[in-house]
């Protein structure tokens, strides 16, 4: 029994879903991927699959199976990958994870540049606010905002952003513009809350002007756990949203969002990209992160503090300092830090991060 073909043959058949799918994306006959699997289910003395007409499913002792399977054929794949030509051309599946509102507004408009550069590499791109687990949902690599915490992971840091308050013209004509922060919280206005991902709890708001901090919690008209979801609320006048820079930028420049409260600021959000630890880092991963910092680098979204269309303007929010980007990866208990543009901020709330969190 070919051992590596029939491994290959049922992973295949567990991603495609039926036989001929799989079939297909191999270039086989039906009946040799069924043989191959029924061979391998044979050796194994163990039934890995429940087959229908239509549709097969994955048994309990099949999806552990396909795990590790998943997992071994990967390693293989980056062995063959550590050859001569494929270091000149890394190839392969590269499992990638960000928040909804990174991934859609900053790294797939770009990708048509990754792929010109590494056509053989074939990404997997996740994108959600919700925490993954890197090793057990077998992801390659993650872009994340906020500290990462998680000191088996290593971490690089590659920009930051700030969280501001936005509403509608329509909001504002209806309720008025906030002048002060503990005008959030008298009755006349709504606020867009952002629900933790762990608990399912809406989070105050922290608002800082120079070494004043305050805690805003208004009621909420929704409260969403994911930023473009929250984006939307706001546009749609549901109440004043907190969104980063990135995310309110083209609103507020087409004049769909007015920024409020310019002299206070949000919190400052890093931006990390994130991946398991391994003594010999695959030549995938590498160029991906390496190209991902590059492409930062150059975003004034990113790399800078905050950045407003012209004509705003505002004491603590609204001055874009350049930010030095940290290029060298750490773990994550020693994340490279970022050159700060202002006094250090206080922590960072998890209701915030959560808004950028991957």
């Amino acid at each position: 029994m070919d051992k590596l073909a029939a491994m290959q043959a049922f992973v295949r058949v567990v991603e495609a879903g039926t036989f001929t799918k799989a079939a297909d994306t191999m270039g086989l006959p039906k009946p040799s991927v069924t043989r191959l699997v029924q061979t391998l289910e044979a050796h194994l003395q163990t039934k890995l699959l429940n087959r229908t007409t239509r549709r097969v499913s994955v048994t309990a002792d099949g999806a552990a199976y396909f795990d590790r399977a998943l997992r071994l054929l990967g390693e293989l794949d980056e062995l063959e990958s550590s050859m001569t030509r494929a270091k000149r051309n890394p190839r392969g599946r590269l499992r990638i994870d960000a928040p909804s509102s990174v991934g859609q507004l900053l790294l797939i408009p770009h990708l048509p540049d990754f792929h010109a550069r590494y056509p053989e590499i074939q990404l997997d791109l996740g994108l959600s606010d919700r925490p993954v687990d890197l090793l057990g949902e077998n992801v390659d690599c993650v872009l994340r905002g906020g500290e990462i915490t998680d000191q088996s992971l290593v971490a690089r840091r590659i920009g930051e952003f700030h969280l501001i308050l936005c509403a509608t013209p329509g909001y504002l004509q209806r309720h008025g513009t906030p002048k002060t922060p503990q005008d959030l919280e008298n009755g006349t206005h709504r606020v867009v809350n952002y629900l933790a991902h762990r608990t399912g709890r809406p989070y105050p708001l922290l608002l800082r002007r120079g070494d004043e901090v305050v805690e805003i919690n208004a009621p909420h008209t929704v409260a969403v756990n994911d930023g473009l979801a929250g984006v939307a609320a706001g546009l749609a006048g549901l109440g004043i949203a907190t969104m980063a820079t990135f995310q309110a930028h083209p609103h507020i420049a087409s004049g769909e969002l007015v920024p409020l409260l310019l002299d206070w600021c949000g919190e400052t959000v890093p931006l990390h990209v994130v991946y398991p630890p391994n003594r010999h880092l695959s030549t995938k991963v590498r160029v991906f992160v390496d190209w991902v910092v590059e492409l930062f680098a150059r975003d004034d979204l990113i790399t800078r503090r905050c950045c407003l269309p012209q004509g705003f303007d505002g004491t603590a929010c609204a001055q874009a300092g350049q930010a030095t980007t940290a290029t060298t990866a750490t773990p994550a208990s020693r994340v490279a830090p970022v050159a700060p543009a202002a006094p250090a901020a206080p922590i960072t709330p998890a209701a915030l991060i959560d808004l950028v969190s991957g």
